[in-house]
């Protein structure tokens, strides 16, 4: 299991040479991180299907001097490239899935590339800090859970620290993520003649409608800071038949994997209350492992909130509704229960447009997205050299 978090903070610094070094790889790199992020954008690719992302990814890293090694774990598109051979092993997590219909609307795109901006410039210093850098290409993330199965097989085995940051409206130092489960719901009943013969059927899109109005109710007796949202995928086939098959898709948030567990089941009764009273069978499947909420390490996100702010960046205050994004659910939480782990929002001055809009989407390829990429890759650079001097 990983460390217990660190509750105290120090101003240690990597030294003044190191950190000119870093910042002027980035600098110089940027031509090239920004063609990454912009292509990768123009390309989207959904979770497992990442294969033009994971190789393009992978080929700069090779170039930057890289010991890639592709389909890591038995995963296609997951990929792991090193350098380095010293004592405090960094992994830098490169997430590059899009959003079905939706493209970068998350902004992994800038994930990715910042990753690798970050990698380039510790290459350049890894062997005189004692530094081990990994990029761990982690296809996935938008609910196929790529990380945890990476975890699972090995991939972060050694690893000290894992680092990445993630784009948002606005910058904020320490992630709050909920725990989450992907449900895929299934229905079954019996096709009929909607008009000549509707009491031979067994209604399957009626079951779906029991399950949402239970959990609609259900919502009142939650706890706040659960979230329960879906949709059905398949309705059925046509308005003069009886649907026979219907699926959904469903997450349940929870604070935590133990409230989720308890949550789960209460949304899971509401599930079987559509199956029950409309006849049908249910079939509740997982699409990934649970997502777990994630566990900040105090001293990373000093170190990384320090640095940030001393490149320009401004943190949102307490409580601004536009930090949320910093509530939503990552698999880099499972990662975060076993190793050191980093994960702040870095702004990319969307707003109004927030994470998961089309408006977002575009807003990931912008100046102000590209300034965004080069400060998350030298504040993630210039965070792993600090943990070298801290010691």
């Amino acid at each position: 299991m990983r460390p217990e978090t660190t509750t105290e903070t120090t101003p240690v610094q990597a030294p003044a040479a190191v950190r000119a070094l870093l910042a002027e790889t980035v600098g110089r790199t940027s031509d090239r991180l920004l063609s990454l992020s912009h292509r990768l954008h123009a390309n989207p690719e959904t979770a497992w299907e990442e294969e033009k992302a994971a190789r393009w990814t992978a080929s700069l890293l090779d170039d930057f001097g890289y010991t890639v090694t592709p389909g890591v774990c038995e995963l296609p598109t997951a990929f792991a490239a090193r350098i380095g051979s010293g004592p405090l092993h960094v992994a830098l997590c490169a997430e590059y899935d899009a959003l079905p219909g939706l493209g970068h609307a998350c902004g992994h795109n800038l994930i990715a590339s910042s990753a690798v901006g970050a990698a380039a410039a510790l290459a350049r210093v890894a062997d005189d800090l004692g530094l081990t850098v990994t990029v761990l290409g982690t296809p996935a993330e938008e609910g196929g859970g790529g990380k945890i199965l990476l975890l699972e097989r090995g991939a972060f085995a050694g690893v000290d620290v894992a680092m990445m940051v993630h784009p948002g409206p606005v910058d904020v130092a320490e992630a709050e993520p909920f725990a989450v489960a992907h449900l895929g719901v299934r229905y079954t009943g019996r096709a009929a003649h909607a008009a000549a013969y509707p009491e031979q059927g067994r209604n399957a899109a009626d079951a779906f409608t029991v399950a949402q109005v239970g959990i609609g109710l259900l919502r009142q007796q939650l706890p706040s800071n659960t979230r329960v949202h879906g949709l059905v995928t398949r309705g059925g086939e046509a308005p003069n038949a009886i649907p026979e098959r219907t699926d959904g898709r469903w997450y349940v948030r929870a604070a935590d994997l133990e409230e989720l567990e308890r949550v789960q089941a209460r949304v899971e009764a509401c599930f079987q209350a559509g199956a029950l009273a409309s006849g049908c069978t249910l079939e509740i499947e997982p699409e990934s492992p649970p997502y777990s909420e994630f566990r900040n390490d105090a001293e990373l996100v000093a170190l990384y909130r320090r640095n940030a702010e001393g490149i320009g960046r401004r943190f949102a205050a307490p409580g601004d509704p536009a930090a949320r994004m910093n509530r939503a659910s990552t698999d880099m939480g499972n990662v975060s229960r076993v190793v050191r782990a980093l994960h702040p929002y870095i702004g990319i001055d969307s707003l109004p447009a927030v994470n998961h809009q089309r408006e977002f989407a575009a807003a990931c390829a912008t100046p102000a997205a590209d300034a965004a990429l080069l400060d998350g890759a030298l504040a993630l650079a210039l965070t792993a050299a600090d943990l070298t001097a801290v010691g």
